[in-house]
């Protein structure tokens, strides 16, 4: 099977995306600025706003200094369009909630295309385990800012990384 690239944005690196593809983006808080929970809140309230309409959200984890999404791109959606969305509103929410100005996110976020081998459970669980490798909570299920789409999402999971 042949997947068609296209460069979806440059700055920095060039972000390359090959279609129908999940994509694992991890973006931190400018200087690593620790997010209280409020502005953890947000931040997953504005990832899960992109779920359904221009990505299909597997996994969200919203760390106190970043967060990572494992996502696949709907339709036409573009990754540049679906973060700009994310950590734009999401910034501009979070300095409301906390009288605050200034940069929240990284202008840059780190992002990379699953191949097939990492399309397994395993790399979804990987994300899933950040807050319990961190010292936050005991379990997944206990950290708050933690969606996954084969629990929260009501969708079971495939074992593939593909869409139900």
């Amino acid at each position: 099977m042949r997947f068609e690239s296209q460069i979806a944005y440059r700055r920095n690196l060039p972000h390359i995306v090959p279609s129908e593809r999940p994509l694992f983006v991890t973006p931190s808080t400018r200087a690593r600025w620790r997010l209280p929970p409020g502005a953890r809140t947000l931040a997953l309230k504005h990832v899960l706003h992109e779920h359904l309409t221009r990505a299909f959200i597997y996994v969200a984890v919203v760390m106190p200094d970043h967060m990572h999404i494992i996502f696949e791109l709907l339709g036409s959606a573009s990754l540049a369009d679906v973060m700009k969305s994310i950590k734009g509103i999401s910034a501009r929410r979070i300095n409301q909630l906390l009288h605050r100005k200034g940069h929240v996110w990284e202008e840059e976020s780190f992002d990379h295309v699953l191949r097939l081998k990492e399309r397994s459970r395993a790399k979804y669980e990987y994300v899933s385990l950040n807050p319990v490798r961190a010292g936050l909570v005991r379990t997944p299920d206990d950290y708050p800012w933690l969606w996954r789409s084969w629990v929260e999402g009501g969708h079971g999971w495939t074992g593939t990384g593909i869409r139900p």
